[in-house]
Formats: C-alpha cells, structure tokens, sequence
C-alpha cells in the first residue's frame, strides 16, 4: 500500500498546481488585461454618454479577464513546442512542465464556458458579435504561422469588445463604435509590434511571423506612421462624439507618450522594446480620462 500523503503536502502542491494555473492565465502579469480593457472602457463611456449601464460594465469587465486569460491559455498550449526554444518564454507553465497540454485545455475550455454564461447576460446584437470575438481568440494563436501580420489579427481581437460595447448599451455597433473599433486595432498592432520586436531574432530562427519582421529596418518608422494614423482617428472619434476639451488634451498627452516609447525602443533592444510595449498601457488609460473628465465637466446626465 502506496503511503498516504499527510494533508499539508497536499494542500501545498494544490497551491503550487493552482498558482501554476494563475501564470497560465497570466494573472501574474496583468498588462494584458489592462489594453483589453481600456478601449472596453473607451466603448462603454461613450455609448453611454458618461453613464454606461451598471450590469453591462460588470459583464464586460469580468469579460475583459476571462477572454484574455483563456487566449493565453490557448496561445501557449499552440506555442507548446516553440516555447521551449525561446528566452522570454522557456519558462512559460506549460513549456517548464508545470501544466500539461491537457491541463491547458481543459483549464481553456472551463473558462470558454465562463464567458459563454457571461455573453448570455447581454442582449441579442451583443451576442451575435460574441461569436465572433470567440473565433478571433481562438484564430489568433495559429495564425501567426501562416500571415505576416499576426498583430492586425490581435488587434481585432482586442477590439472586437467595442462594437460588442455599443451594441450592449446601445442596442447596436453605430458608425462611432467602428471607429473606436479601428483605433483599438492600429493601438494594439503599435504595441503588439513592439512586443513582436522583443522576440524577433528568436522568430526568425523558428520561423515565426510578425509585422516586427515584416516591418523590418523600417520598423519604428512604420510604428511611427501608425501612431500618427491612431491620433488622427482619435481626433475623428472626438469630433463625431462631440468630445470636448479635456479628451482633445488627453490625445495630446497620448501623442507625448508616443514620442517617448519611439526613444525607449530608439536601438531596438530587447529592454527597450518591451518597456515601449509596457508603457502603452498609459496610453488607453489617459484617452479614458479624458472621456471620463469630458462626461463629468460638460456634459449632463440623463433626465
């Protein structure tokens, strides 16, 4: 007879088990929650003119977490045998063996069921746009193996929230939601791109696609371009919503921080890069206060 384990062990290697579980989902580094759910947020404040629907705001932020955690769940399970051979990554829970394939899909298929209870919560125009969020996350994760811009991919995918936003609160994704829509797919192929440089001398070798090989030596110039297009759709945005002085002054404080990420990634270094990556961030949340200083300075509640 096999000895019985005594009950702290047990209790300890559960913790280590579900800890392990926590950095799949990278709950452990939250900056991806954060850009998934900065332009939600953008969408829900002005669909709402300020006062976006309790219960629509709880489901879409629960939503944010759950559908980032369960993309990186599936990404890394698609990058099991890449993972490995890659510096950033070779530590990752399923590459170190922490978590097995099977583990992650399970774990994946737990927390698809999550946001399908959670889509169910929303109204109908919601949900048709839910399916296809869903096939954006799981697409994602394969579909750098075969296109050049996996990021644009991405970026739909962290975008899609905000059509999905207004048709929640508004009973439709209007032309303003589309354009939202459109800056939070330029936003994330900026960062995506710069995180994709971090990584792009072990793609090469492995054969893995991104816009940071793509782009090549014109790389930040192209980053450039984009971020240039991005506060000129912002600007749109401002205009269509009629959005006053303090959203104007946060796309300027946006554009600043812009010229500060080109001069972190200036030698394209991997610290550079990622700290340009990191910083974006600070972007989502200034445009979001200068939403949030618009609606609470000039604008008035509903009667």
């Amino acid at each position: 007879m096999a000895p019985v384990k005594p009950a702290t062990t047990v209790v300890q290697n559960l913790i280590v088990q579900l800890l392990a579980y926590a950095q799949l989902m990278r709950l452990d580094k939250p900056i991806g929650i954060w850009l998934l759910l900065w332009p939600t947020l953008w969408a829900l404040w002005l669909a709402g003119e300020g006062h976006p629907d309790a219960g629509v705001f709880v489901v879409f932020v629960l939503g944010v977490v759950v559908m980032r955690s369960a993309g990186c769940v599936l990404n890394d399970y698609a990058d099991r045998h890449i993972d490995p051979y890659v510096e950033r990554t070779r530590m990752r829970p399923i590459a170190s063996g922490a978590v097995t394939p099977a583990e992650a899909l399970i774990l994946f298929v737990a927390l698809a069921l999550i946001a399908i209870g959670l889509a169910t919560l929303l109204n109908r125009p919601a949900q048709m746009l839910a399916v296809v969020a869903a096939a954006l996350t799981v697409a994602y994760p394969f579909i750098k193996r075969f296109i050049s811009i996996p990021q644009f991919v991405l970026g739909a995918a962290f975008g899609w929230a905000v059509p999905m936003a207004f048709a929640a609160q508004t009973g439709q994704a209007s032309q303003l939601g589309w354009l939202v829509f459109g800056c939070a797919l330029i936003w994330a192929t900026i960062y995506d791109t710069f995180y994709a440089m971090v990584d792009r001398e072990d793609d090469l070798k492995l054969g893995i696609k991104s816009t940071a090989i793509l782009f090549g030596d014109t790389d930040l110039f192209v980053i450039g371009g984009l971020q240039a297009l991005m506060l000129v759709a912002l600007m749109f945005v401002g205009g269509m919503a009629e959005l006053g002085f303090w959203y104007y002054a946060s796309i300027a404080l946006a554009g600043l921080l812009m010229v500060y990420h080109q001069w972190l990634a200036r030698d394209r270094s991997r610290d550079g890069c990622f700290s340009a990556f990191l910083n974006n961030h600070y972007i989502g949340m200034i445009i979001f206060i200068g939403i949030v200083l618009h609606y609470t300075f000039t604008a008035h509640p509903p009667a």
